[in-house]
């Protein structure tokens, strides 16, 4: 049997919604379209508007207060953002407002990264194929931009680009990295979604939440 529906300023809307309609953020209006080919005269189509799109979603973040609390409480974020792109800089920019300095980095090519990060590493310089093979050793990434920065600085952001290659070993330990460095935040890019998230990277990756055992 099929559900009756009612009209809801300019759109079908079922019956068994039509009182619950103040539950949803949005309206929706209709409008006609037509192609330049006529195959689409006289149809409709649904819209749902939300608030958003009147003050520019792709502009302010409602949810930024709860990004930047939920950084300072677990320290070590997996991020998803969309595939277009450009929508973490929102919240990257609202960390660097916040007073941290950013170390920014790719996954791929990164090596293992308790040894990048922390300890001195060999580094293997490109050659021609005519010269010997040299190795420079370089210092521990987190401890030098540690070393480097000001003194109203709020901490170092580790941002790892394309995390998502990382194997879970790996993963884990930029989890624990900000309780061996107390001043890093860790934000690793874990994939994409419809809409930017974030999760706990102990979450993700199994460990222990702070606190518990």
């Amino acid at each position: 049997m099929a559900a009756a529906a009612s009209s809801f300023q300019g759109a079908l809307v079922p019956s068994s919604l039509r009182h619950t309609h103040k539950q949803f953020p949005f309206h929706c209006v209709r409008r006609n379209v037509s192609s330049t080919r006529g195959r689409l005269h006289n149809k409709n189509v649904i819209k749902c508007i939300s608030l958003e799109d009147f003050i520019g979603g792709d502009l302010v973040k409602f949810d930024l207060g709860q990004w930047l609390s939920d950084v300072e409480e677990h320290k070590a974020l997996a991020i998803y953002s969309p595939h277009e792109g450009g929508y973490e800089g929102r919240y990257l920019n609202r960390l660097r407002y916040q007073g941290y300095h950013f170390l920014d980095l790719s996954a791929r090519g990164l090596g293992d990264p308790e040894t990048t990060l922390t300890k001195f590493h060999p580094v293997c310089p490109a050659h021609v194929g005519k010269q010997p093979i040299a190795r420079w050793y370089f210092p521990p990434e987190v401890d030098y931009r540690l070393s480097l920065l000001p003194p109203n600085a709020k901490g170092l952001v580790v941002w790892i680009i394309e995390a998502k290659v990382l194997s879970k070993a790996e993963l884990q330990f930029l989890a624990i990295l900000p309780s061996l460095r107390p001043r890093v935040r860790v934000i690793a890019e874990c994939g994409n979604w419809r809409k930017f998230m974030w999760k706990p990277l102990k979450e993700i990756e199994g460990l222990p939440a702070t606190g518990e055992q």
